[in-house]
């Protein structure tokens, strides 16, 4: 009933089932078991939760399907029975429900995807699209994807749920800093996912109702697409050995009001929320007006933890150029040779520049550009947190790149060319991205502002046709070279006035070629820039690091009250040395770095490509591997974990700088010849009997080994016999256990005890979504892990004061 569903989501507010998990424990499901499996084993459980959530006044229930994907079954050896489960999981919702609404649930695979994890996009999107398909063919009527944490992998659930034709809901997960474990904030996803068309977008998990309703308010700045809440019943806590979910009924329908004026049309609930939760919540939810919401009228572009916000009446943007080829001898060697350095550089130093997204052109001739603009995109994410811009004339390069981005691109370019159409619009609403419009078409660039104008027409029309937004179309009126054509800068703006005041859509503008065959080309590129954005231009495309442009773009945004109290330009020329700033003088260069800062440098930056060369360097230098180490590698490592706790840096960052060590010593293990050289401490990690998430495990023992240490890692679902064992047999320093799940965080508290039974001198950390210091305390560990990288840190102190 995917058109009914749609329909009754516009006509009326919905309400959701509650925690499907604590349910099915409530009922009998044991620790460590697949709970997707039950929907053959035992049905009759299954449906009896259903019926619970239904006789509470659910509307819609989720299947029992949270991880019957290939990649979590395959943990259970259960694979094989993928389409049986997702089929019998179907039916039992179905059978439960008596003709209301069933959602077929997407959880994550565990695994994250390229270059932060293993798992490529094209993989996620075949083990979605395999799970999507079994649970339409059992009879769902929706899909609800739920918990994500990486935009990559919920992109990928996205397009392949949509696949299906049929409605979809999809939901993140943040914490308390109102960010996913891999850096993204509530905007970046709800651009994206809007983008994509998910027909309801949300979060669920991890935080209360307050926290939930502080995500979706955020979300509600920047998209009008309608909202699900499914918050946990509060944060949860331990008394004696159970675990306790504190929020209560009435405490959380209280809170429903404040929901229902953010934009929530669909209420549902997360971990510890019971039918009486949702009861209460409904009945309350019932009975408010939803409230009417005002769609945003500015494109947005979207990376992995930034966003970007232009057109509509905003401030105009600037898009750096830099990163193409063109002319460029040393930047298309590198790209010819599948090397990288020369854009990651580009990217940061665009950043730092001042740039808000990033164009990325690798039209190098005779190279296989799709390949090629993978590498560069996965280059730009990892060194910039910028939206991106996805440049080439190669349907199939442009494709790559829209699988290969974080979040939200713009695609340059179409054209009114037949051919770029029918090529090009698929592919945008496919991936979710806007378009940036060439006002040319088979005839040619038209010579006068009205002729662009029709070309502009002509295009809208076939966007909205295609299923864009209007707010997702960009219009280039072309600057054409004012030296061939005296004319053709005042046809240029009057191009740009008639597109805002005729069609009202965003513009952009390639402003350097204004003045080809010009000498003292940035006064004439400078002061065009500034007629342009008088005009109305929305974003310009040139190079950030060119001073006297991106003088003539902040000069511009004070005169015409775009840059409130003059702040932007204040800051700006408040970060340079006065004295230069005033006289034009350009800054000296930088000192070249020695052996240890280019060393350090490689690994802040994460520089894979380069690190063993400079590593060889140093060899080549004189320096022994633990001099290297300890004056180049390491220090790097440790400016990496500043930048993480200061916000600077997330975990893509610090998993690439990790991975660039890694390289690192394996290239100095061929020095030591079999020698270990100095440990810092023996860690055993294990995530504890009964949970099979290792995610977070998995980070730290990367990290610890970069950090010096060696690492015992035991898996997952390891019992604590196991882990006693080993710990004692290894004589390790410190035991570190994981886990993600409300019900066995309780087997931490057995490992630590019979860990002090046997009289075992070794010192213990507990981590994992669910542990809190509190908790830590409680079950007698000598330190809660917290992050990733605090947890390292803490280790480190650990060793050092046992010794």
């Amino acid at each position: 009933m995917p058109g009914e569903f749609l329909k009754a989501l516009k006509e009326n507010v919905l309400v959701f089932d509650g925690a499907t998990g604590t349910m099915l424990q409530k009922f009998g499901l044991k620790p460590g078991g697949c709970p997707d499996e039950l929907s053959l084993k035992d049905p009759a459980m299954v449906k009896r939760v259903h019926s619970a959530y239904v006789e509470a006044g659910s509307d819609i229930v989720t299947t029992n399907t949270f991880g019957a994907n290939r990649t979590k079954l395959k943990e259970y050896g259960l694979e094989g029975k993928l389409c049986d489960i997702n089929i019998a999981a179907a039916k039992c919702a179905i059978d439960a429900v008596g003709g209301r609404f069933v959602a077929g649930g997407l959880g994550p695979t565990g695994r994250f995807i390229e270059p932060v994890g293993d798992m490529t996009f094209e993989e996620a999107l075949d083990v979605f699209t395999e799970q999507a398909e079994a649970l339409k063919k059992g009879g769902v009527d929706l899909f609800i994807i739920e918990t994500m944490m990486d935009i990559k992998e919920i992109r990928a659930a996205i397009i392949a749920a949509k696949s299906t034709g049929l409605p979809v809901i999809a939901t993140m997960t943040f914490d308390q800093t109102m960010r996913t474990v891999l850096g993204t904030p509530p905007e970046s996803f709800a651009i994206m996912a809007a983008s994509l068309g998910a027909d309801v977008i949300g979060a669920n998990c991890s935080l209360g109702i307050e926290g939930i309703y502080n995500a979706i308010s955020a979300m509600g700045k920047v998209v009008d697409t309608p909202f699900i809440a499914q918050p946990n019943a509060g944060i949860p806590f331990l008394k004696g050995t159970e675990t306790v979910f504190p929020a209560s009924p009435g405490e959380m329908a209280a809170f429903v009001p404040k929901l229902v004026d953010a934009g929530v049309r669909v209420l549902g609930g997360c971990c510890g929320t019971t039918p009486e939760h949702i009861k209460k919540m409904g009945d309350v939810f019932r009975a408010l007006k939803p409230a009417k919401r005002k769609a945003p009228a500015f494109t947005a572009l979207a990376g992995r933890t930034s966003f970007t916000l232009f057109g509509g009446g905003m401030p105009p943007v600037v898009i750096g150029e830099r990163i193409n080829p063109t002319g460029r001898k040393i930047l298309a060697q590198e790209i010819k040779e599948g090397k990288t350095a020369a854009i990651r550089n580009e990217a940061r130093q665009q950043a730092q520049g001042g740039a808000h997204a990033l164009d990325v052109n690798v039209g190098v001739p005779g190279i296989d550009e799709a390949p090629s603009m993978k590498r560069a995109v996965f280059a730009v994410n990892e060194n910039s947190s910028l939206p991106l811009v996805i440049d080439s004339s190669d349907p199939a390069a442009v494709e790559a790149g829209l699988r290969a981005v974080d979040g939200k691109p713009l695609i340059n370019s179409i054209s009114g060319e037949e051919k770029k159409l029918s090529a090009i619009l698929p592919l945008a609403r496919k991936y979710g991205a806007a378009l940036l419009a060439l006002t040319l078409d088979d005839t040619g660039i038209p010579e006068t502002a009205e002729g662009r104008l029709k070309v502009a027409e002509k295009i809208l029309e076939r966007v909205l046709q295609a299923g864009i937004r209007k707010e997702d179309l960009i219009v280039d009126c072309l600057a054409m070279t004012v030296s061939a054509d005296a004319k053709s800068a005042l046809q240029t703006l009057k191009a740009i006035r008639l597109v805002k005041e005729k069609l009202g859509l965003t513009t952009v503008l390639g402003v350097s070629n204004i003045s080809f065959g010009l000498p003292a080309r940035e006064v004439i590129n400078s002061t065009f820039l500034t007629m342009a954005i008088a005009a109305g231009l929305d974003s310009a495309i040139i190079n950030p690091n060119n001073k006297a442009m991106m003088d003539a773009y902040h000069a511009s945004l004070v005169l015409l009250n775009q840059d409130v109290r003059a702040e932007r330009y204040i800051k700006r020329y408040q970060s340079m040395e006065p004295q230069k700033a005033a006289e034009g003088v350009k800054a000296a260069e930088p000192q070249a770095l020695d052996t240890a800062g280019r060393l350090k440098k490689a690994v802040i930056e994460g520089d894979e490509e380069n690190i063993v060369r400079l590593v060889e360097g140093a060899l080549g230098e004189g320096w022994d591997p633990i001099k290297i180490s300890n004056e180049g590698l390491v220090p790097g490592l440790e400016e990496v974990g500043r930048l993480f706790a200061c916000n600077k840096y997330y975990l893509p960052q610090v998993m690439l700088s990790a991975d660039t060590m890694k390289k690192a010593f394996t290239r100095l293990k061929q020095e030591l010849k079999g020698k270990t050289g100095p440990s810092l401490g023996k860690v055993l990690l294990a995530t504890v009997e009964g949970d099979i998430h290792d995610i977070g495990k998995n980070i730290v023992a990367t990290l610890l080994e970069n950090h010096g240490f060696e690492v015992l890692d035991l898996g997952k679902n390891v019992p604590a016999a196991r882990i006693i064992e080993e710990a004692e047999k290894n004589s390790v320093d410190i035991v570190g256990l994981s886990a993600l799940m409300t019900t066995t965080v309780m087997e931490m508290d057995k490992v630590i005890k019979q860990l002090k039974d046997r009289g075992i001198k070794v010192m213990t950390i507990v981590g994992g979504a669910v542990v809190t210091k509190e908790f830590s305390d409680k079950v007698g560990a000598d330190e809660y892990g917290g992050d990733a990288l605090s947890a390292i840190e803490k280790m480190k102190r650990m060793v050092k004061e046992r010794a």
